[in-house]
């Protein structure tokens, strides 16, 4: 008898950790990118705490609402397929069983083994087999809207309060420094978790957070500036 030899796969993470990511990201690149923005008008302490609080509700609200209008579309296209491949094996399994038997030849098995493997799959489970090699839904990847839209918000809200931590603390004369630099070294962070957890490559998932990150707190930092000045 062969050993057994447990394997770790991290397909499994999609759902809640794109959520996230996406939502820490966007909680302190939009958290501190508003700051700095604000900052850079010369607008009061008062003020930009007020500017950093107003986002990070909006911001999670925002994010809560779009992740759950986004992945209930997509759940709503998973259950609508569903119920058609449910239809199409109760008038002609006969049909699937071919159509399934014919995935798995394309896939480099041979006819008859293939027909044997439809055959044993469907008397196991007909709809499953269906919905895995058939139409591409799996248990790892299916949509639960309100997991990625409680993650999403949770998430952001503890990546704009990141920023906002900084803002209280930091002298306010060096106040769009300390953001900046605290929100990349935040987002530095974010990024090599997110690469590790997925079992991405840790710089470059580092790097492509950090770049994005700057660029966004850079051009929101010019237009405070300029409008700043203007007004």
């Amino acid at each position: 008898m062969l050993p057994h030899h447990h394997e770790i796969h991290r397909t499994h993470r999609i759902g809640w950790l794109r959520a996230a990511v996406m939502g820490a990201n966007d909680g302190i690149v939009s958290t501190a990118s508003l700051i700095v923005g604000i900052a850079a008008s010369h607008a009061t302490h008062n003020d930009i705490v007020l500017a950093g609080v107003a986002g990070l509700v909006a911001g999670a609200m925002s994010m809560a609402a779009g992740e759950y209008v986004s992945v209930s579309s997509q759940a709503d296209t998973e259950q609508a397929d569903l119920n058609r491949e449910r239809k199409e094996l109760d008038e002609n399994e006969q049909h699937e069983k071919k159509e399934l038997a014919s995935i798995y030849i394309s896939r480099g098995l041979d006819p008859l083994l293939a027909e044997q493997v439809a055959e044993q799959l469907m008397s196991h489970d007909a709809l499953g087999a269906h919905a895995r090699d058939e139409l591409g839904i799996s248990e790892t990847g299916t949509a639960r809207p309100i997991q990625a839209a409680l993650t999403s918000a949770a998430t952001f809200a503890v990546g704009a309060v990141l920023p906002l931590l900084i803002v209280v603390f930091a002298p306010v004369t060096d106040l769009i420094v300390f953001v900046t630099s605290a929100s990349l070294i935040f987002l530095s962070l974010l990024g090599m978790l997110a690469a590790y957890s997925g079992g991405a490559g840790i710089i470059k998932g580092t790097f492509r957070v950090t770049f994005w990150g700057a660029l966004a707190m850079g051009l929101t930092a010019a237009v405070g500036s300029i409008f700043g000045t203007v007004v």
